[in-house]
Order: C-alpha cells, then structure tokens, then sequence
C-alpha cells in the first residue's frame, strides 16, 4: 500500500495552504487528491476576487508586501489600521454572537502571520483593492470597511500562485481521483480509498486534511438545509463542491456544528449559468454597487436597505433578500451622479446587460419586458425615496455624500420617513441618463461544517469531544466560525490560518511518530 506523510482532500486555496504547510513541517511525501479535472483546479478560490482580511497596523505596515504601488500613489493613501479588536467585533457582530469565540480569535490573532507567510512562502502577489475598497475623494484613495488587500489577478492569481508553489515544492496532485472513504485503525485515521481511473485505491498515510469545500454546488443539499427555495440560486463557483467531504467525516464520527441553514451569498448577474462559476468572467458576475444607488424587487418595490453598511458587510447576505423576493429577482438603478463609480469589472459593457433610460418613466417601460411587473410602483417607489432624500437634506443642509465613511446621508428626517431606510449614502435618483441591472442570488459557499480545535485544526469526535487523531479540517468545510452573514475577506485569511495549523499538526504524526 503506498504511503503518504500527509494526504489533503481538496486543491483549494485552503488545501493548498495545508499541503505546503504540511512540508514546511517537516513532511517529505505529500499528495492532494482533487475529484475535479485539472481544468478545474482551485475549487473556489479561482473564482474570488483575492481578498483576504487582516489585522495590520495601516499603510506602512503592508506596504513591504504589496507591488502595485508608486511613490505618488502612496502619498495619496489614507488607510486606517485594522486592529485585533475590530476585526473580532467584525466576525461576531455580522453573526449575531453565535460564532464560536476561540475560532474567531485563532482567525484574527493569526491572520497576519498568514498573510506574511503567503506573501513570503506561496509568492502571492497581494496588492492593495483600489478598485473594491476605496474610493477616490478630493483627490486622495479612502480606504473603508477594514478590508484593503488583494491578490493581482484576483482568485486566478492566488490559485496560479499556489500551482506554482506546489509544482516547485514536489506535492503530487492528483485530478479526477475522489476521496471516497478514510481508514482507520482503532480510534486513529490510517489512510483512504480514492477512485482512480474506475479503481478504487487505498492509501495509507498518518495524517488526512479535509479542504474540499462546503455542499452548495448540490442542489438536493441546499433544499434540505437552506430551504426549498435555494434550489433555484446560482451557482458562483466551482460545480464540484457538493458535500463529499461531509459523507466521509461523518462516516468516522465527526462532530457537526455550525449554521447550516446559512450560507455567503450575494447579488449575482440574473444571465449568469445556473449550475455553476464561469472560469472566464469568475467573480465579474457580481453585482455589488447597491450602496450608490437602490435595489427593487420585480414589484417595483425596495426591500433592503442598500446603506446599512459598508458593502463588504452586507454583500454577503443581500443575495438570501433577493431569493425571497417575487420569482427571486431584483433591480439596481442608478443615476448619473454615480454611474461612473461603479467597478468597471462588474458593469462595464459585455459585462452585464444594462438598461438606459432618460427618464425614469422609459426605464420602467424597459424593466417590464426584464420581469418588472408594476412598473407605476417603481416610479412611485424612486419618487418617494427622491422626496425623503431632499427632505433629509433640508434638515441637514451640511452634509456631505462621501462613499468612503457611513456619511449618515440618509432618508431619515423630521419631515420623513421611509418604512424601509437607506441610512447611508444616499443621493436622489434624478439626474438622466438612468441605469439598471437585473440581478439575482448567487450561492458562494455553506457555513455549517465540522468542529475542529482551534489550535491545532484537528476534527472533533462526536462521541468523545476530543480530536479524531490524524483527521484535520480547514477552509469552507470548517463549522461554527460565520453565522448567517461573515466580513468580506475572511474566508481566504480562515482558510490559510487553518491550513497551516492543520498542516504544521499533521506533520507531528509522520511515520507514526
């Protein structure tokens, strides 16, 4: 039986970061076997956008990593730290206090040492997110929302980087070859059984790492834990994340936690594939300028408010509002105040259908034949918000629209108020040419998953409470960490903490040792 240091279940951004881990640590023979073609590889990294979240202590403390910077570039930069505290409120505040305490502070006390590592180790080519978290205002880059790092080339750079790394370090990857059970000698994981080539082959290794992703690419899965409606949302990345990893965690008696009836979605294109990410266009399919303008369902009405935060804290829970709205659609509009602020990645032209009109009655008459059913609620829905807008402006004549803070700019007022706010940023829609999109809900990835120590990554035993020896977890199979909504950029950073943990632990076990 052949055998293997370390064995990792999944080729993604957190399998990749447990796999290099793993040798670092001292593993010499180290395999990754992956169910997907090698067209496929990455699982859902390639398809983000490359952030990663960190705790930094602002602009000069990642200016020695990033490479997209001039020296006038970054005399223009105004950039706040990050600290430990804000980014543990963070993740505990968008999960309404159920996320597991110890979890989120191994993400947060770590995540810049991962970042260093990944930047020093894996060669990933982080540069800062003009285009996704900052805006340009009076002439310097305001960065917001906590988040500022990006990888060049989004989430095919980093998985480029990883490739890379991998080919160079010696890890054998093996495609089309799916984990179909994990072996064990009394209490302790010994080995697995992979299909390869129509054969079943068993493996034997000390230490198996589960990084293959979460259950959303299953649409039976979906309806069970999320509700029936989730059958129809889209797929944003890889087709091949369909709960497999689950099967076998529970066949050895792994212990579940987490939120399973949520999951990281958002506004997603309404023409994008159904069943699956575009490895072309990946993450340009999102749709997420809602803060510069409004968002309406197919009633003509607005049913979330599109300022309640900054985007990269409510992105990732927007896309359940619009699956529950009428035949799961929605509408963004804008006017030309702010058109030209919009990322080009998202909207630009061939990118998504948009709909022009230089009147807001032409855009509803245009919106009918998309879906809009009422198009004289729409035009009394932007006239109402209009009217709140000027009111509050009245009231407060010395406010300033600025994207790059919560500007209070809101529909609020003595004289006004809207049932549903915009509590932020929020400018008349008045001004020709008008602009929409339809948009749908888009599915990233599921947050229940397994209970893993958050010191070591190991997978709980049900029945014991302890750790299943040789069995670890990491990246969107991991429970308990995000409930119901997450911070943008935490996924990535959760995965390379744990990776590495998992890794550097399953190294300890090599040769039985």
């Amino acid at each position: 039986m052949t055998y293997f240091d370390c064995i990792v279940v999944g080729s993604g951004h957190a399998g990749s970061c447990a796999a290099l881990s793993s040798l670092e640590a001292g593993c010499q023979k180290v395999l990754i076997v992956e169910k997907c073609p090698p067209a496929w590889v990455g699982g859902n990294g390639y398809f983000t956008a490359g952030a990663h979240r960190t705790v930094h202590g602002g602009l000069q403390d990642l200016l020695p990593i990033v490479s997209n910077l001039s020296s006038d570039t970054v005399d223009r930069i105004d950039m706040e730290p990050y600290t430990r505290d804000q980014f543990f409120e963070d993740i505990m505040r968008l999960g309404n206090g159920k996320a597991d305490p110890a979890l989120v502070s191994a993400v947060v006390d770590n995540s810049r040492d991962a970042i260093q590592w990944l930047a020093r180790s894996v060669k990933v080519p982080f540069v800062f997110s003009f285009n996704r978290q900052a805006y340009e205002v009076h002439g310097r880059q305001k960065f917001w929302g906590g988040m500022v790092l990006s990888v060049e080339a989004g989430g095919k750079g980093l998985i480029a980087a990883h490739q890379d790394t991998l080919g160079k370090a010696g890890v054998e990857l093996w495609f089309d070859t799916p984990c179909v059970e994990l072996l064990r000698e009394g209490n302790a994981i010994s080995g697995i059984v992979v299909r390869r080539n129509g054969v079943n082959i068993s493996l034997k290794t000390s230490a198996v790492i589960l990084a293959a992703g979460g259950f959303e690419a299953s649409s039976e899965l979906r309806t069970r834990h999320l509700g029936p409606e989730w059958e129809r949302a889209k797929v944003r990345g890889t087709p091949y994340n369909t709960g497999d990893g689950f099967q076998l965690a529970r066949a050895v008696g792994a212990k579940f936690t987490g939120d399973w009836a949520g999951c990281h979605n958002t506004a997603w294109d309404a023409d994008a594939p159904d069943d699956t990410g575009a490895r072309d266009v990946t993450n340009q399919y999102t749709k997420s300028g809602y803060p510069l303008g409004v968002m309406v369902n197919s009633d003509g009405a607005r049913f979330v408010d599109e300022g309640e935060d900054f985007r990269n804290y409510t992105y990732a829970k927007f896309g359940r509002a619009i699956l529950s709205q009428p035949g799961g659609i929605a509408f963004q509009i804008w006017d030309a105040k702010v058109i030209g602020s919009l990322r080009k990645e998202e909207y630009g032209d061939g990118i998504v259908e948009k709909m022009m009109a230089n009147s807001i009655e032409d855009l509803a008459l245009k919106l009918s034949s998309k879906g809009l059913k009422n198009p004289d609620t729409l035009i009394r829905t932007l006239s109402e918000f209009n009217a709140a807008v000027e009111r509050r402006q009245i009231d407060f004549p010395s406010q300033e629209w600025d994207p790059a803070i919560k500007d209070g700019l809101s529909t609020q007022s003595s004289g006004c108020l809207l049932d549903i706010p915009k509590s932020n940023w929020a400018l008349p829609i008045n001004q020709p040419p008008f602009m929409a999109v339809k948009v749908c809900c888009g599915i990233t990835f599921t947050f229940g998953g397994l209970a893993i120590d958050p010191d070591t990554a190991g997978v709980i035993s049900e029945e014991s409470g302890h750790p299943i020896s040789g069995l670890f977890c990491t990246g969107e199979m991991v429970g308990g960490l995000f409930y119901n909504n997450y911070p943008g950029g935490s996924g990535l950073t959760a995965g390379a903490v744990f990776g590495r943990k998992a890794g550097a632990t399953a190294a300890k076990l090599r040769g039985g040792v």
